[in-house]
């Protein structure tokens, strides 16, 4: 579904009721061709979110705090930090009848116009002064459009006008004639054709609300009756009376659709609160964790290759351990060829050996220019060497099978990062740790984060590890002996601290910190998640291992559903 005319002039009227007159705090980009803004108007921050995504284009408030996307601002992410920035929202319009935005600002590099074309896979998002094209989001040259070109330097040329009636101008009899040249045609279907502005929703909601059927055909619709419906529906579009609504769909557990009017032609319709609010509902909210997705991208395809490299290597230690035959019958080979030494000839190239009642000769290969005993010698001295080469094998399986441990917790610390820092802190553990290969990307970090701290009600303090390196923090600078120690078990995640502070916890407090350690794990999508629970003193770093790595004893299992406490820090 897409944003129609008369959603735009809801959200138009919604701007001016908040935005205008605020001050831009920041421009952050969330993805290619998303973009937000912080205003600051009414002694309020408000978040405006504009796209031109080809499927979730639009233009609209949203409640959180917006978060950047990218590592690197496109050419229009950056000029929107110059010229808007720092600047106040002085008006916002529509074009008549259009899915068209104009946000108008003033700032200290002038006056600009950001221009929001919402037209689906024609959507746009454009940045002009005095008519001129700074940037677009897209940039169309005449290669792709010889008629309206959008680049920079270049005059802004709006959209071709609808050669379509006005609503306004619509009379009972035009409409009749419009429904009588179509007959066997759905009635929504001439609206959409003949009318400026009306989408298919808005159309079938006019012909619903006229005679209690969206699909029916136009032969079976009073041309009167259906003026009737749009002329309520202008008149509180001219009255700026706004009906929000969403269209649950019971099947999906999604929605069907939303407005700026009553969906009655939807059973189990709801109102909304606001227009934006409707589109939230509908869309979801798009500035959450996965606003971040195409900077993990990178650092999860090094995780990745890494984990392939060590598992490769791994395979191979393993395949030597299996080998453990074909060096024993080095030493049977060697064995033999003395017992059979007085029976060898001068240049003789093979033995063939029995040895056992029970199984058939052994064939040796030998060397004709040795003696025996110089053969049997060289079968002896290559079977002390591969003994002691296998005799590191096990320790080296450990290594690889701790390194695999460790990118498995790089792996889940990328999944559950909330922001930059963390992402940069995997990026960074991925480096130090010799995985990354290639040339060193630098994301924009901002700092380093800080240890997740949870307060209860009870009073006491609760400490999640965000990384592998915070997990070794809590363990070896942080933890008391006598606090808890919490980790989803078996599985790669947050170590979790209660400090107890001499006091008794309550098993309230340690559900709640259980819940934590299950919500920062690599299940936490799972009903139920099993934790374990000991004693600090109980837990130990491995030695040589990993950061993060422990082990631990005098544990208790608890099953607990994934949640999250309000983060105090």
């Amino acid at each position: 579904m897409y944003v129609d005319a008369v959603t735009v002039a809801a959200l138009v009227d919604e701007f001016n009721a908040r935005l205008l007159g605020g001050r831009v705090q920041a421009v952050v980009q969330l993805d290619e061709l998303t973009f937000g803004m912080e205003v600051y108007a009414q002694s309020q921050r408000h978040y405006l979110l504009v796209s031109a995504h080809p499927q979730l284009a639009r233009c609209q408030l949203v409640s959180d705090r917006l978060r950047r996307g990218v590592p690197h601002p496109s050419p229009l992410g950056l000029l929107l930090r110059k010229y808007v920035d720092g600047a106040r929202l002085n008006a916002v319009r529509q074009p008549t009848w259009e899915r068209i935005v104009w946000l108008d600002f003033s700032g200290e590099e002038g006056d600009t116009r950001l221009i929001v074309e919402i037209m689906d896979k024609r959507s746009n998002i454009i940045l002009t002064a005095d008519d001129e094209v700074l940037e677009a989001v897209k940039r169309i040259g005449p290669d792709r459009n010889r008629y309206r070109v959008t680049l920079p330097g270049k005059p802004y040329q709006p959209p071709p006008p609808q050669s379509k009636t006005l609503p306004e101008r619509v009379t009972a009899d035009l409409l009749s004639g419009m429904l009588e040249t179509s007959p066997d045609d759905p009635a929504w279907r001439v609206l959409v054709d003949q009318i400026a502005g009306v989408s298919p929703l808005f159309a079938r909601e006019i012909v619903h609300q006229a005679c209690g059927d969206a699909a029916a055909p136009a032969f079976d619709v009073a041309g009167e009756r259906v003026h009737a419906a749009l002329f309520d529906f202008l008149e509180d579009i001219q009255a700026h009376r706004w009906y929000p609504s969403v269209a649950p769909d019971p099947s999906s557990g999604g929605y069907h659709a939303f407005a700026a009017y009553r969906l009655t032609q939807f059973e189990h319709w709801q109102p909304a609160g606001s227009i934006s609010e409707a589109m939230s509902i509908y869309f979801g909210a798009p500035v959450r964790e996965s606003a971040y997705e195409p900077a993990k991208q990178s650092v999860r395809t090094q995780i990745e290759a890494a984990q392939e490299r060590m598992r490769r290597k791994l395979a191979a230690l393993q395949r030597q351990s299996s080998s453990l035959d074909e060096i024993e019958d080095l030493r049977k080979k060697g064995e033999l060829i003395y017992a059979y030494a007085a029976t060898l000839e001068q240049g003789q190239a093979t033995l063939v050996a029995e040895y056992d009642l029970d199984a058939p000769p052994l064939t040796i290969e030998l060397d004709p220019n040795l003696t025996a005993v110089e053969n049997a010698q060289g079968y002896f001295a290559r079977y002390e060497k591969a003994k002691r080469a296998l005799a590191d094998v096990p320790d080296l399986i450990g290594e690889v099978e701790q390194e695999l441990a460790y990118l498995e917790q790089l792996a889940s610390d990328l999944s559950l990062a909330e922001n930059w820092p963390e992402i940069d802190a995997v990026r960074e553990a991925l480096q130090e740790g010799g995985y990354w290969q290639g040339r060193r990307a630098n994301l924009p970090g901002g700092g380093r984060p800080g240890i997740r701290r949870f307060a209860t009600a009870e009073g006491f303090i609760i400490l999640a590890g965000r990384n592998a390196a915070q997990n070794h923090a809590l363990i070896t600078e942080r933890a008391g002996r006598g606090d808890l120690w919490l980790h989803a078990r078996n599985i790669p995640g947050s170590h979790v601290i209660i400090r107890s502070d001499g006091r008794a916890i309550p098993d309230r407090v340690i559900e709640q910190a259980a819940a934590l350690a299950a919500y920062y794990s690599a299940r936490r999508d799972e009903a139920r998640v099993e934790v374990d629970v000991t004693e600090c003193r109980y837990v130990r770093p491995v030695r040589g291992g990993k950061p993060g790595m422990v082990t631990y004893r005098n544990e208790r299992t608890l099953k607990v559903r994934p949640g999250k406490l309000e983060s105090s820090h």
